[in-house]
């Protein structure tokens, strides 16, 4: 049976780690490798106190504050006043994965063993994953530059004692939620509040989850398209290996594979020249437009593998070279660039899916049933499904305006140029929302398509096993029903991976 355990290393964590941690709750421990340069790194901040050494963070006050020296009897009480008066999050909280992804990309990076960090602090954090102990972390109230100072404060409450925390999903006292746990609180000592908070986990755990749920999701777009392919008689020459051969773009020559691979024996795709000579963009160039946010999801999902192995706070400790080293790692450019990037992906998957729901729903565009109904006039049909499409990608145009192009100085302007990290990866997070509504809707809409050309002919084999799936949750619609109940039955089928999973069961992977 497999362990349903992870080790941290600082150095191996991968997305898929992640994800189980996160939301299939396996538990973690600390190897000894990390465990050994934990130590060493906490040995060298001992003696940078005892020795009365000036060190940002460590001696000093935080931000403008770092001109303040602090002295050994008043460390503990520093590190405990950043906690409390940094947690100034608000408004609605984040999701347990997205704090269980935290609080696990936090004790990774502290794994590495430059924090100065004692192990036994970090061991907290993973009893609280280990016993599903989530802190409540509102979502808003982070500049992504000093790292998620905010979201990371509010992880950081409990294990003090205060703030609120989910026990057996019941929301609570911080201190009760550890005592029922059986957790000792802690009392924080010289540099580890900083360790703690200084860094970009809050915008990497919402943008890896994000990123991960897309890979599925740009496969069940082209599995959805393929569909719609079949309901219009779509032409299967614009996929053809050498027109893409000569316009090598990664993500275009798979996708133009695909669907291939997902068109092959289909007896209701045609050939250029047999009922049109094109189609429209939104069929024809599937391949560029899936796959050039496929090529950009690769680029986000390299830097996301390489910021949750990376070390993201301040003042760095290199105990071997005898050095504490002030820079800026906390810093969420990399990621606010990526997770912008991530949200703009994923709007244009929606916006080419609501684009073909359109060339579905409308009879000048196409041989079907005006909004695919039989009884046009008494029933609407898909009418206002595309309406809803049409909203949802309408948002996603606002949300997908780029986060990180904005800076606000903050602390007397020692911290003049912020990411907004935070934000991008929020708002690529409900992108990634609307766009899978967007492709439920295609995914009901196609196969009703398929049901009223009533043609006779058959579907490809992966599909038909699509189609299938789809008409297991939602049958054909003869006459008007509830469609937001539809909508969401096929939301919860596209989480479940059913689809995807069926249909590369067939093909091998997308």
């Amino acid at each position: 049976m497999k362990s349903h355990h992870v080790i941290l290393t600082g150095n191996t964590l991968t997305i898929k780690d992640i994800i189980n941690v996160a939301r299939n709750y396996y538990t973690v421990s600390i190897s000894e490798e990390a465990k050994e340069e934990i130590n060493k790194s906490r040995a060298y901040v001992d003696n940078l106190v005892d020795n009365d050494e000036v060190v940002y963070g460590i001696t000093t006050g935080f931000g403008e504050f770092s001109k303040v020296k602090i002295s050994k009897e008043d460390s503990k009480e520093l590190q405990k006043n950043l906690i409390i008066s940094h947690a100034c999050g608000v408004g609605n909280p984040f999701k347990e994965e997205v704090v269980r992804a935290m609080m696990l990309l936090r004790v990774n990076a502290l794994c590495k063993g430059f924090s100065g960090i004692r192990l036994s602090t970090i061991e907290t954090l993973v009893n609280m994953l280990n016993k599903k102990v989530t802190p409540m972390v509102p979502e808003k109230g982070s500049l992504g530059a000093s790292g998620d100072l905010a979201p990371l404060s509010h992880m950081v409450l409990p294990m003090l004692g205060y703030g609120e925390a989910y026990f057996d999903n019941v929301l609570m006292n911080g201190k009760k939620a550890m005592e029922l746990a059986g957790i000792e609180v802690i009392e924080l000592t010289s540099k580890e509040g900083l360790a703690l908070i200084n860094g970009t986990q809050a915008m990497t755990a919402v943008g890896s989850l994000t990123a991960y749920d897309a890979m599925n999701l740009l496969k069940l777009a082209d599995i959805s398209a393929s569909l719609t392919m079949e309901a219009l008689s779509g032409i299967t020459c614009a996929f053809s290996p050498k027109l893409h051969e000569i316009r090598p773009h990664s993500g275009q020559v798979r996708t133009a594979a695909n669907m291939l691979k997902l068109l092959e024996g289909s007896e209701r795709v045609t050939k250029q020249g047999e009922k049109r000579v094109q189609d429209a963009y939104s069929l024809r160039c599937i391949p560029q437009i899936h796959g050039a946010s496929k090529d950009a999801l690769e680029y986000v999902l390299g830097k996301i593998e390489i910021e949750i192995n990376s070390v993201t706070d301040n003042p760095i400790i290199v105990h071997e070279d005898d050095r504490a080293i002030s820079g800026g790692n906390f810093h969420g450019q990399p990621m606010a660039l990526s997770f912008d990037f991530l949200g703009i992906a994923i709007a244009e998957i929606a916006n080419v899916s609501e684009r073909r729901i359109e060339r579905l729903v409308n009879p000048q565009l196409n041989d079907l049933p005006a909004f695919l109904t039989k009884k046009g006039g008494l029933n609407s049909g898909f009418m206002i499904a595309q309406y809803s499409a049409a909203a949802l990608v309408s948002e996603n145009k606002v949300l997908a305006h780029p986060a990180s192009v904005d800076s606000i100085p903050s602390s007397a302007n020692q911290e003049d140029h912020v990411s907004m990290g935070t934000i991008a990866a929020r708002k690529a997070s409900e992108i990634y929302f609307n766009a899978k509504k967007v492709i439920a809707i295609e995914l009901l809409a196609a196969a009703q398509g398929v049901d009223l050309s009533n043609e006779g002919k058959k579907l490809a084999k992966s599909t038909q096993k699509a189609y299938d799936l789809i008409r297991k949750h939602a049958k054909f619609i003869e006459d008007d029903v509830v469609m937001y109940e539809l909508f969401e039955e096929i939301s919860k089928l596209i989480d479940s991976n059913e689809i995807v999973n069926s249909v590369e069961e067939i093909l091998g992977k997308l």
